[in-house]
């Protein structure tokens, strides 16, 4: 019915088919035959071409205040799309695992405000199948995680990559057995224990010590017990815990030992109430990936933010 209105607004605003055809570089008789299709439509005719100039009937004028409505809407649907495109509009969710959301996210998430304060981010935390499962429903736009997700669904990019180190209390004896094995945190952050000739600790040495780990249905308690296995050990899991932050807390305190990222203890403060040691084993090296759905329209938002946490070399 509203097909070919601009015909329409321009005879309004000009109250004569000649000029408007003169306007719309159309012959007259095209547009008085292009405006006879449209009244039909309607089922009532728009112009009354008995006046002169042309006058709108009483039709005619709902036409118009119904036209301009439209084209109200189409200029701040146009407005809103400019908007989204120059991020000053716009929607961004995201998702991380507790760790990552402490201190993986944050400073990704301030660059991007600084640039596009006026998009609406939204930040979720929970468990890898939690995360999975926002992901591929559409709640979640991007998520970051260590877990190898399903490539047919989801693309990925790596961020970085990490291994991971026994954290052993100071106070226990084993140390002593391990002395030539040590690493400080300042070693640490150097990546000693990513030089291929600094040796990996024998984890036997450790067999009778207590062990406080994550619960089963993650990345790095299936990484733990594979490493454990490897190396013919089956170590006394004294707790079972949600997050890593606690298991490593709890190894502050004596409690046990706890197998941990790299990525954590550099983000954390030396303290000598703890000893690291690296894990000679292929299940202690892996990738931290940036994950979206395959189907999923990529937003210009999502775009960015890619951008920011995974900056093309």
């Amino acid at each position: 019915m509203f097909h070919g209105m601009h015909y329409v607004m321009e005879v309004y605003k000009e109250q004569s088919f000649s000029k408007a055809a003169q306007n719309l570089y159309i012959s007259q008789p095209a547009l008085s035959a292009a405006i006879k299709k449209i009244e039909a439509r309607v089922g009532a005719p728009l112009f009354d071409r008995s006046t002169s100039p042309v006058q709108l009937t009483e039709c005619g004028k709902e036409y118009i205040r119904t036209t301009e409505k439209i084209l109200d809407l189409e200029d701040e649907f146009a407005y809103h799309v400019g908007n989204l495109h120059e991020l000053k509009a716009g929607h961004l969710a995201l998702g991380g695992t507790y760790f990552f959301a402490s201190f993986i996210f944050p400073p990704f998430i301030e660059e991007f405000w600084q640039k596009y304060p006026h998009v609406n981010l939204n930040f979720y935390e929970g468990s890898t199948p939690e995360l999975e499962q926002k992901l591929f429903s559409g709640e979640l736009d991007i998520i970051i995680d260590n877990y190898a997700l399903e490539p047919q669904i989801y693309h990925r990019k790596k961020c970085f990559d990490e291994n991971l180190l026994l954290a052993v209390p100071a106070t226990f004896d084993s140390n002593h057995r391990a002395a030539s094995y040590q690493l400080s945190f300042a070693d640490v952050e150097k990546n000693l224990h990513r030089n291929p000739r600094f040796p990996g600790v024998p984890l036997k040495k450790f067999k009778d010590d207590p062990f406080v780990v994550l619960r089963a249905h993650n990345d790095t308690r299936e990484r733990i017990d594979a490493i454990c296995r490897r190396a013919g050990i089956q170590p006394n899991y004294i707790l079972k815990l949600n997050q890593v932050m606690t298991t490593y807390r709890l190894t502050q305190f004596g409690m046990g030992i706890s197998i941990v990222s790299d990525t954590l203890v550099r983000h954390l403060h030396a303290d000598p109430s703890v000893i690291y040691y690296k894990i000679d084993a292929p299940e202690a090296q892996r990738d931290v990936y940036l994950y979206h759905k395959k189907n999923a329209y990529l937003t210009r938002a999502m775009q960015e933010f890619i951008r920011i946490a995974v900056p093309e070399a």
